[in-house]
């Protein structure tokens, strides 16, 4: 019994803060989970730069709206969903997820939630659990299914290193050069095939 879990951001779709950095014109908010090891500080970081510019749910909702998924990712979801269970390990947030996974053919996700006042703003966020994706992993390791884990950031390591078997995706040279155990790959075809090879 297998089953495929795969980060989101940098993966399937652009990343979400980087698109709107530069849709808002502030460039620290490009800073990702590949920049920022320690995922509550960089939230942290995040939501005071919100707060200081005065932006806040509405407006980042409008720029995921016009983000599309990577080319052939949903081309990829769609036939690995054919041979196997897969399941999208994030730790974006359901407010900001929903039109994502329209356009990737609503795969299943598992990720948290944004905390917001009435006036729209971003006042805090709640995790799933802690190290949300190491722990579904080993959750789902513990009603017998056999993980495959792919991604792209410092928060997926745990994942590919608890999984049957892991891969890098798309991600950073100074990632692949410190973890060079996990096969890495940049296109869907190659990523496709590696897990086909591990089922």
């Amino acid at each position: 019994m297998n089953i495929v879990c795969l980060d989101m951001e940098g993966v399937l779709v652009p990343e979400i803060w980087i698109a709107f950095s530069e849709a808002s014109g502030i460039p620290e908010l490009r800073r990702t989970t590949r920049d920022e090891p320690d995922y509550d500080k960089l939230m942290k970081f995040r939501l005071g730069i919100l707060r200081e510019h005065g932006l806040g749910l509405k407006e980042i909702q409008a720029t995921i709206a016009k983000i599309d998924p990577l080319p052939g990712a949903r081309e990829f979801m769609d036939e690995l969903r054919t041979l196997t269970q897969v399941i999208i390990l994030s730790d974006t947030f359901e407010e900001f997820a929903r039109p994502l996974m329209e356009k990737l053919n609503w795969p299943t996700i598992f990720c948290n939630s944004l905390e917001v006042a009435e006036s729209g703003e971003i006042t805090g966020y709640r995790m799933r659990c802690e190290k949300s994706k190491l722990t579904t992993v080993k959750a789902l390791q513990s009603i017998g299914y056999d993980t495959i884990a792919a991604g792209d950031s410092f928060n997926d390591l745990g994942m590919i290193q608890a999984s049957k078997a892991g891969f890098l995706f798309k991600s950073t040279e100074q990632i692949k050069k410190d973890y060079p155990q996990f096969p890495a790959y940049e296109e869907f075809d190659d990523l496709l095939g590696a897990i086909k090879a591990a089922l």
